[in-house]
Parts: C-alpha cells; sequence; structure tokens
C-alpha cells in the first residue's frame, strides 16, 4: 500500500527528467502539497474515490480556477500512475469526461481568459523606431523576439549553431521549445541585420552579463520599462501597459 503522497513523491521521481524547467517540477509538488496534502495526502491511494476528489477541488474551483483546473489534472495523472503500479483499481475517480464534468462547472464558463497586454499592431512600427534607439543585449533580443514571434526563453536561449545565414532560417530544437518538437523560424531581412551586427564571440546569440550565461528572464520586460517607466505610453487596446509575451499577439 502507499498513500497518496508518497504516490505523488514517486511519480515524481519517475518523470525527473522530463521537466526542462524545475519551477514546473515544483509547481506540481506545491500544488498537490497544499491543496490535495491536507485531505488526500495521508490516504491510502487505492482508498481514494470521487468525493474525496471532490472535497480537495471544490473550495477553490470558482475562486482559482485555473490553478483548481491544473490540480484536478495532476491528481488524475498521479492516480493513473498508481493504477497502472498497481497500488489500486477501478476508474480514476479524477477523470474529467463522463465523471467530475457532471458535478463541477466548466471551468471556461467561471473564469474569463485573462489574455497577456499586446500592443495594437499599428503602433508598432512607431514602437521598433523607439526600442532601436535602446542600447543593451536585452534590446537587441526583445527586437529579435518581436522580428520571429518567438518565446523569451527561445530568444535568450538562442545559439549561433541553431542560425543558417545563407537560408535565413533559424531551427530551434524540440528541448528548448514549449511542445518539444523542433520548431523552424524564417528570418526576415531586417532580422538577418540584426544578427549581422552581433558579436559572434559567445556561443550565445544575445549573451548575458556573466560568461556562458544567457540573459536573466527578467531583462526584455525591463527594457519595456525603461521605454515606458510610467506604463502610460505603450498600452494595448484596454489600456493596460504591454509584455514582451503580447508582442506574440501582435504578430499574428
Amino acid at each position: 500500500a502507499m498513500t497518496f503522497g508518497q504516490c505523488v513523491d514517486a511519480y515524481l521521481a519517475a518523470h525527473e527528467g522530463e521537466w526542462r524547467n524545475p519551477k514546473h517540477r515544483q509547481q506540481w509538488r506545491n500544488t498537490l502539497g497544499d491543496y490535495a496534502g491536507p485531505v488526500i495526502g495521508d490516504m491510502d491511494v487505492a482508498l481514494i474515490e470521487t468525493g474525496h476528489v471532490v472535497k480537495v477541488l471544490e473550495p477553490i474551483w470558482t475562486s482559482k480556477t485555473e490553478t483548481a483546473s491544473r490540480l484536478r489534472g495532476r491528481i488524475e495523472t498521479v492516480l493513473s500512475w498508481a493504477t497502472t503500479a498497481c497500488y489500486r483499481t477501478g476508474e480514476n475517480p479524477a477523470r474529467w469526461k463522463g465523471h467530475l464534468e457532471n458535478m463541477l462547472a466548466m471551468p471556461t464558463k467561471i473564469a474569463k481568459v485573462e489574455h497577456h497586454p499586446a500592443l495594437p499592431y499599428r503602433e508598432l512600427g512607431a514602437f521598433m523606431a523607439d526600442l532601436a534607439q535602446m542600447p543593451g543585449e536585452g534590446a537587441r533580443a526583445l527586437e529579435f523576439a518581436i522580428l520571429t514571434a518567438a518565446r523569451s526563453g527561445e530568444v535568450r536561449g538562442a545559439t549561433w549553431a541553431e542560425i543558417d545565414m545563407d537560408l535565413a532560417l533559424w531551427t530551434i530544437p524540440g528541448e528548448r521549445m514549449k511542445a518539444n518538437n523542433e520548431h523552424a523560424v524564417p528570418l526576415s531581412d531586417t532580422a538577418l541585420d540584426l544578427l549581422r551586427n552581433q558579436s559572434r564571440e559567445a556561443d550565445l546569440v544575445f549573451p548575458g552579463a556573466r560568461a556562458g550565461r544567457p540573459l536573466s528572464d527578467m531583462s526584455l520586460t525591463a527594457v519595456l520599462r525603461r521605454m515606458d517607466p510610467a506604463g502610460a505610453i505603450w498600452l494595448d487596446k484596454d489600456g493596460r501597459p504591454i509584455t514582451v509575451h503580447g508582442f506574440r499577439s501582435t504578430f499574428r
């Protein structure tokens, strides 16, 4: 027999290599420990039923809907592991389709999805002109991210080995992509010109201040703040200060 808490530990240990970002692994442990732990953490995993899962989810289902939805999926995954490992039998009480969907409101009906504030595309030309005047690797990385519609982490981790200037192509390996699939990004003339002006002394296209280390995850956001310290110039359509990730919506 194993408790649910022990199954969480065993599942995380078995899938150690799947988390490219240690934060994701810690998020799994934190949500399961904080919300499921007090209710079912010490229970024999074989005895966990639908009522126990609902007891975990109901208190936060409407107030923290996104967290609750992720928590349900994580509980389902751990219970599936326990079934495969022969610590429990029967249907998974945390499954959504045809089961918990009958007892809990649809998450999409409760919480409105909050999109990242994005600059209206008609203002992008003026923004890029301002950005071109900003010095530093962070500013060039932000320019490149906008020109390629890439995520901040993909740009900060970009290496010269991934870029083919002759083919005008940036090939991001699967292990650096959110979906774990290799991604080919065509490079515009403007993106190529930007790259030609970058130093090739380091392996990284946009190296950080410390040798061999990429820019920090806040470096691109810091450029936005320096450009608009009051957060009152570059705004989305709802009047909110724009974000780096929002430029993917601007591009689309």
